[in-house]
């Protein structure tokens, strides 16, 4: 079995940061794409970010150049650096990947479990 652990979230003042951070862990072969979400009370779930094992990453434009998602590749880990963080950033954030367990042969999406975030003052 694959699970994604999530770790890092809190509560933050405005123009403060925070790293958030997903572990695979399991029987894993391979992860291609990792990617975080979010979703506040009374909205839909939002991709954030996109980061394949090699190639070009993707942020939604309203976080592009304050939030940034690196992996390590070793590590089955994937990260959230969040930087001026506003109250609007306020919402359960979730990682999510598309991997190869070992003996199988078609990747599966795995989900964490959501880290609470809050931007207040």
């Amino acid at each position: 079995q694959v699970q994604l652990v999530e770790s890092g979230g809190g509560l933050v003042q405005p123009g403060g940061s925070l790293r958030l951070s997903c572990a695979a862990n399991g029987s894993i072969r391979s992860i291609t794409f990792m990617r975080w979400y979010r979703q506040a009370p009374g909205r839909q779930r939002e991709l954030l970010a996109i980061i394949p094992r090699d190639g070009v990453i993707n942020y939604l434009p309203s976080v592009k150049g304050r939030f940034t998602i690196s992996r390590d590749n070793a590590k089955n880990t994937v990260y959230l650096q969040m930087n001026v963080l506003k109250p609007e950033d306020t919402a359960v954030y979730y990682c999510n990947a598309d991997v190869l367990r070992d003996g199988s042969s078609l990747y599966t999406e795995y989900w964490g479990q959501g880290t609470q975030v809050t931007v207040s003052p």
